[in-house]
């Protein structure tokens, strides 16, 4: 598999939705068990990129195999602060297509002015975890019981990554 990594455009949106749905059904990554709606996800999809925060997908030709996004935060007080996700659909994980589009991510986060990005993984998700730890995200705790996917409650690690002075732009 040869990918790219770029900013989502348009002509992605109904690929990444597909693979959305692909990684949610596998219930071990997402909150969402199934994609949403094509014209809900269309909806958020430009939101982020209209409020000009991150998303990136990793193509394979065409098809988008995965992505990652840093949505905004509710609040005035908050909107130095970025929500992570990102995920790969199973063919293209172990590839470093994770770290290419975090990276690519963490960097136009910076140059938006975000200080600080948050995501919560699954305590039983050890190579995210290992990756975030990678490229600099700390533990800030254990959510427990913070995901229930088929009756089973499920635990979450809250992990951050802030913009070290020397990254600062402003």
């Amino acid at each position: 598999m040869n990918c790219t990594v770029e900013p989502t455009a348009e002509p992605h949106f109904e690929s990444l939705h597909r693979a959305l749905d692909v990684v949610a059904r596998e219930k071990k990554y997402l909150a969402l068990t199934q994609a949403p709606p094509l014209a809900k996800s269309i909806e958020f999809y430009r939101g982020v990129i209209s409020s000009d925060f991150p998303h990136f997908v990793a193509l394979d030709g065409d098809r988008v195999v995965g992505w990652c996004d840093v949505s905004p935060v509710f609040g005035h007080s908050r909107q130095h602060v970025g929500v992570l996700g990102i995920a790969l659909v199973p063919e293209a994980r172990g590839l470093g297509l994770g770290t290419r589009l975090l990276q690519a991510a963490i960097g136009k986060s910076w140059e938006r002015g975000l200080t600080r990005i948050e995501l919560s993984v699954r305590a039983d998700n050890a190579p995210a975890r290992m990756l975030y730890e990678r490229l600099g995200f700390e533990h800030e705790g254990l959510l427990r019981h913070a995901m229930r996917i088929d009756g089973a409650y499920l635990d979450c690690h809250a992990m951050a990554l802030l913009r070290q002075p020397e990254q600062a732009l402003d």
